[in-house]
């Protein structure tokens, strides 16, 4: 799957749910490579919560090495400045991801 430039995410707070472009995102796969919050998705603080949810955004448009090596950086940057509260937001994540892929010598 290609990363698009700019991912839609949408939140609710009550349940966790998470949606990225309009699609459920399922903490599951995220569990099972990494398990930082088994209760599942936060956000708004750079804990196990929006860990997850970094390390399953990741998981979303790449390789399992790749979104490992990157999650913890992509929480820091993107999901532990998310509100904690409902929220939509547009993320342009493809540039920050290429840059950190590079630096990291991922591609």
């Amino acid at each position: 799957m290609s990363m698009p430039t700019v991912v839609k995410l949408k939140g609710k707070l009550q349940t966790g749910e998470v949606w990225i472009n309009g699609k459920p995102l399922s903490p599951s796969r995220s569990l099972e490579v990494r398990r930082h919050s088994p209760t599942g998705f936060s956000r708004g603080y750079p804990g196990s919560g929006p860990a997850q949810l970094a390390l399953a955004i990741l998981l979303a448009y790449l390789p399992e090495h790749e979104a490992l090596a990157l999650y913890q950086d992509f929480k820091f940057k993107f999901t532990a400045t998310l509100p904690e509260e409902d929220f939509e937001k547009e993320m342009d994540i493809r540039e920050w991801v290429g840059q950190n892929c590079k630096r990291q010598g991922l591609m």
